[in-house]
């Protein structure tokens, strides 16, 4: 099988060693050594990826449109080459194809030091709180990877014959290491298998549990790979372990936060705060999306504009209503700028050198949260036929998220969803056709599922989730050009459920290097 560039591996233990060339004179079993727990939690903390893929995955969504206006230009070339679907050849923004594939591999091998330390002692129980959480780490790191660079998993005969990646599973002591990518369903096995063992070994004893896999952040993990394997049980099962039989006092106070200042840095600040009792997993990284998708005359050419905003997302009608109106958020939008959106998503810039203005950009993500874990939980529900508990969990939620805790019953939803034309790009509504590999039942199921994605597409909007909703019920995506005006001047291209573009084009250093790529038409 053909090489996989190994460089970004090992450039991960030199961070953590004196040096590389240190860390190559080395003997395998002589490489690190811990004298304490403790220790290994420490070097932990770099076992969770330093990039988020959010800022990517939502330019490739159906959650942008391009806006023709002289006034609205593109943040970077990458900003383009993401809406456009290209094969991306820009890698100096923190949050291109290359930096979250160094970055998460990175992660990937700071979890492998720690596990193969852990695994070769002969009495490893006061490291498990340790190796359940390097095990989680690596496991996330290789979802979160999948989820970009590979297409959603199907059914298993799909994914036996759909491309995977390379997982590597104990630290590289030298370079030219041969991987394969595998297939996915391989990719969703080893990612199960360290899951399920992690899972058993989880601890709550941290100094700032916000910021690793807790018991909670752990199950909420487990609850959305399940939901996306088609393991709809074992989604709810999980679910509920974070959520309980009644999950209302558990999630976000929608009601509190839409009531501060949008302006400056307040509301978003208050979305990821630690002390935030829905936020379950917290994730600091280098990004720009912080400002993309906020406040700022920056990255207008391609954003989630008015159009979209108002016929299918934040203020289109719902059979809750119309959402602007109906929902606890205030829709932020100027005149200056083409942006419809909600604060939620951080922006700070830490100067390196404030006299020339060099710097970087950061953002924090609420990478998991109950909130999204309820709507999880009623989407599996749904899928097992199980109406009734499905709307209770759709709900429990807006309950919370609603103005006036509203209440749904399924002929309500019915009646919304089978009142309304399916979208198409010059006649947009919130309700897109599926194409799924499983049969979907058109009666209740189809409505009840329209439902809980379009609240969840509210719910996680500029998080990087509608994405994989996209590529799991096969929705066809579209690019529009709209003008200033708000009206749409071109359908530009077009991506349907099978598209290979779905699966983002791998590096092209680890193509060179031998990598298999991902295929194109």
């Amino acid at each position: 099988m053909k090489k996989y560039y190994i460089t970004l591996v090992v450039a991960s233990v030199c961070t953590l060693l004196s040096s590389c060339n240190d860390y190559l004179d080395k003997l395998p079993d002589n490489r690190m050594t811990f004298n304490s727990p403790s220790e290994v939690g420490q070097l932990l903390v770099t076992a969770y990826p330093q990039t988020h893929p959010a800022y990517l995955l939502e330019m490739y969504s159906d959650n942008t449109d391009e806006m023709d206006n002289p006034l609205w230009s593109e943040a970077t070339p990458f900003q383009r080459q993401a809406y456009k679907w290209q094969d991306i050849t820009e890698v100096r923004d923190p949050e291109t194809p290359q930096e979250l594939w160094n970055t998460h591999y990175k992660a990937i091998a700071t979890a492998n030091e720690a596990i193969q330390y852990i695994d070769g002692l002969s009495d490893k129980t006061s490291f498990n709180g340790q190796l359940g959480e390097a095990l989680l780490c690596r496991a996330f790191a290789m979802f979160q990877l999948s989820t970009v660079f590979c297409q959603a998993y199907k059914n298993e005969a799909a994914a036996q014959a759909a491309l995977g990646l390379p997982y590597p599973e104990k630290p590289e002591t030298q370079i030219g290491v041969t991987y394969e990518r595998g297939t996915l369903a391989q990719l969703y096995q080893k990612i199960d298998a360290d899951l399920q063992r992690g899972l058993s070994l989880v601890r709550n004893d941290y100094k700032i549990p916000k910021f690793h896999f807790t018991t909670a952040a752990a199950n909420a993990f487990a609850a959305r790979f399940y939901l996306y394997y088609q393991k709809y049980d074992k989604a709810v099962e999980y679910a509920t372990k974070v959520l309980g039989s009644d999950a209302t006092n558990k999630l976000r106070d929608w009601n509190a936060w839409s009531k501060l200042q949008p302006n400056d840095q307040i509301q978003p600040n208050a979305y990821i705060n630690s002390n935030e009792k829905s936020n379950l997993l917290l994730l600091v990284v280098e990004s720009e999306w912080g400002a993309i998708c906020g406040a700022y005359i920056y990255g207008d050419k391609y954003s989630h504009g008015r159009m979209i905003s108002s016929e299918e997302t934040l203020q289109a009608q719902g059979s809750w209503g119309e959402s602007s109106s109906t929902m606890n958020y205030i829709v932020f939008s100027n005149s200056s700028s083409s942006k419809y959106i909600l604060r939620k998503i951080p922006y700070s810039f830490e100067y390196t050198d404030k006299t020339a203005g060099v710097g970087s950009a950061h953002a924090e993500y609420s990478v998991f949260n109950t909130d999204e874990t309820l709507m999880v939980r009623a989407e599996a529900n749904a899928l097992l036929g199980n109406y009734a508990a499905a709307l209770a969990d759709v709900n429990t939620e807006l309950a919370r998220f609603s103005k006036s805790g509203i209440t749904l019953t399924l002929p309500q939803i019915q009646s919304f969803y089978s009142g309304i034309a399916y979208y198409t790009p010059t006649a947009p509504t919130p309700k897109k056709q599926f194409h799924t590999s499983f049969t979907i039942e058109s009666t209740t199921q189809e409505p009840l599922l329209q439902c809980i994605l379009q609240l969840r597409r509210l719910l996680t909007i500029h998080e990087g989730l509608r994405l994989q909703d996209v590529k799991r019920y096969g929705i066809t995506m579209y690019r529009r050009r709209i003008n200033a005006q708000n009206d749409i001047e071109a359908v530009t291209d077009t991506m349907q459920v099978d598209d290979p573009r779905l699966a983002i084009q791998i590096p092209q250093d680890v193509i060179t290097a031998g990598l298999t790529p991902n295929p194109r038409n």
